[in-house]
């Protein structure tokens, strides 16, 4: 049987969903299978195990449950923070708006620590922000895509660390698990959040969250139950215990044939022939290649700082001249779709680009190439004159 090919299609390099590989895919299309069967199980304790190695835990609890990566946010505000507790959430774009609006909807009050578009909060205002109020959690996008600024994690772990060593710390690595370096023991994180579409080029449909202990023990010793039934960890853990040891448990149905695909995409990360340094390493390169290259034909970067830009991705200014609309339809005229503005101050002056996942760590597709050449040919396009 000839192996499995996915049809031609256009390549999709927003900041997430992204590319995904022909045996990821073939993984998706697995036969139906039973939630509870015996063969399911160890491919879910698999994922469980596979993803602690990515963001460099020990003995973090991972948590894949359908929905959206925003489900966990929903975890996060209705198991770890209790009514009268403050959230404090570093805000660096559109997901630290949304974040806070999140916990709002749970009755918390998140105070809000802004930046100019393109910049993040510097240290000595989260520092200032800690000492002037109590809070249960601190929130943080390490790659907010509605502007493509990185926040230094390490940083804002050990800030917390520093001057209120009671506040968890939450990342919210939707769009930079499997990008960007996260070391969850070593810094000091408290709650991965994450997503299978970007870096772990997995089709979306699931839900990954990885705690600590720490904040497990948080959880434990809640005055109040947790405001939550889908979202709760409580009934959780024990289904990621049970599969994890190799045994089903029901809760609820999981997206069986993601969970299959997202094992193949993990193998691939993890015992791949790319270690995750060198993944990291490689995103770090082709994103400074893309950025140098957009930058010579009149673009230039949202985000402020070099070492505030994320790796996986790019958002950059449009030209004098260009109207975004008609570069992205440009663009998708040589079979490159890429995205619009998000951000409301801006989203008529930018495009977000997403360079994460097999387009980076398997440079024998073309991908790379492919986008320079295509922002280059549809420059000189629009701004051809006669």
């Amino acid at each position: 049987m000839a192996p499995f090919v996915q049809d031609p299609h256009k390549l999709l390099v927003i900041p997430g969903p992204v590319e995904v590989s022909d045996a990821v895919l073939k993984a998706n299309a697995h036969p139906s299978m039973s939630h509870v069967s015996p063969a399911f199980a160890p491919v879910f304790g698999n994922v469980l195990r596979l993803l602690r190695k990515v963001v460099y835990t020990e003995k973090g609890q991972p948590f894949v449950i359908g929905g959206s990566g925003t489900l966990g946010w929903d975890l996060v505000a209705a198991n770890l923070i209790e009514q009268g507790q403050k959230a404090l959430v570093l805000n660096s774009g559109y997901f630290g708006s949304a974040f806070a609006d999140c916990f709002e909807a749970y009755g918390i009050q998140a105070d809000q620590v802004t930046a100019p578009v393109g910049s993040r909060p510097t240290p000595e205002a989260i520092e200032a922000a800690l000492k002037k109020d109590t809070y249960a959690v601190l929130t943080f996008t390490h790659v907010d895509t509605s502007t493509g600024v990185l926040s230094d994690a390490k940083k804002i772990a050990e800030i917390v660390q520093k001057v209120s060593p009671n506040t968890l710390v939450v990342l919210d690595g939707v769009c930079s698990v499997a990008s960007e370096e996260i070391r969850m023991d070593d810094w000091g994180i408290d709650v991965v959040v994450g997503a299978p579409q970007k870096g772990l080029s997995t089709p979306p449909g699931v839900s990954i969250t990885v705690v600590s202990q720490k904040a497990l023990s948080v959880l434990e010793n809640r005055k109040t139950p947790v405001a939550g039934y889908f979202a709760s960890y409580k009934r959780w853990l024990p289904i990621m215990k049970s599969y994890e040891d190799g045994a089903a448990a029901y809760f609820a149905t999981p997206p069986v044939n993601l969970i299959y695909a997202l094992e193949e995409s993990l193998k691939s990360i993890v015992e791949g022939p790319v270690s995750l340094e060198e993944r990291f390493q490689l995103h770090k390169d082709v994103s400074k290649k893309f950025k140098s290259a957009v930058a010579a034909l009149g673009f230039k970067p949202v985000a402020t700082d070099v070492d505030g830009a994320a790796n996986g991705m790019t958002a950059v200014y449009v030209p004098e001249g260009i109207a975004s609309p008609a570069l992205i339809a440009a663009l998708g005229a040589r079979d490159i779709v890429i995205a619009g503005g998000l951000h409301a101050e801006i989203k008529t002056k930018y495009v977000r680009i997403g360079h994460m996942g097999n387009t980076v760590v398997s440079p024998e597709r073309g991908d790379v190439e492919k986008i320079i050449n295509g922002f280059t040919d549809s420059v000189a396009a629009l701004t051809k004159t006669d």
